[in-house]
């Protein structure tokens, strides 16, 4: 038996168990471990790609594996997160915003959060049948958009800018998030792909150098990085588009 062209499949279902654990701790109020075990289904959906090409066993099963596996991982997890803290807005009684039941108008702001899973799924779905989405990605792939909102939480507990966290305790600022994310996932959008095919300067210094620069920021920024790497990278796709 070629134990080779199995690899892949099972760090994608490492992928999968991430997802699965990251639901437990929001559930159980823990943000800060479902942050780590998104990053860590990421870092499992990156290196299955690259172990498929690698050892060439890609095929339609590991295509449909690594769609199921982000859809728990960078589609249900952000939107439940995204409820919670919608929820915990609701549920405490010194919010200064009307985000509560007795507010009839208010009480399905929360379900509001699980666009952002909707969008995620339209958005692999779409990704599996789209010819154009071979050597690049049209709108901002769910394992992106999932680290970004999952990044709300940490930079509400860690950052030692209060304006900022103020700001992303703001229910109407979050829904704002949750919609602009929505859209992104799925908007016409043609990004540069930040999966390493090798490690090789000549073939993949676009993307290496766009790690490098990540890197930097957050050892600089720490959580507050995530939100600017995001965004430059969309800037960065759109400014390289132009140019072609």
């Amino acid at each position: 038996m070629d134990i080779k062209k199995h690899i892949p499949n099972a760090i994608t279902l490492l992928n999968l168990a991430s997802g699965l654990l990251a639901l437990i701790a929001i559930f159980n109020g823990f943000f800060d471990e479902a942050f780590i075990f998104v990053s860590l289904g990421i870092f499992f959906d990156f290196w299955d790609g690259f172990l498929a090409r690698k050892f060439n066993v890609a095929g339609p099963l590991g295509l449909q594996l690594d769609s199921l596996a982000d859809m728990v991982t960078s589609g249900v997890v952000p939107g439940l997160l995204m409820f919670k803290l919608f929820d915990n807005i609701q549920k405490d009684d010194t919010s200064i915003y009307y985000l509560t039941e007795e507010y009839f108008y208010m009480g399905f702001v929360p379900y509001l959060g699980f666009l952002i899973t909707i969008a995620s799924c339209y958005r692999l779905a779409n990704f599996n049948i789209d010819t154009r989405q071979t050597e690049s990605f049209i709108g901002l792939p769910t394992p992106a958009n999932a680290i970004l909102i999952m990044s709300i939480p940490m930079i509400q507990y860690f950052s030692s800018w209060t304006w900022l966290t103020e700001l992303l305790s703001n229910p109407y600022y979050l829904l704002f998030i949750t919609l602009v994310s929505s859209y992104l996932l799925n908007a016409n959008i043609p990004l540069f792909s930040l999966k390493v095919k090798s490690f090789s300067w000549q073939t993949s210094k676009l993307q290496l150098s766009f790690l490098g620069f990540s890197l930097v920021l957050l050892l600089v920024l720490g959580f507050v990085a995530i939100p600017i790497i995001i965004f430059s990278y969309i800037g960065l796709s759109l400014v390289l588009h132009s140019k072609k």
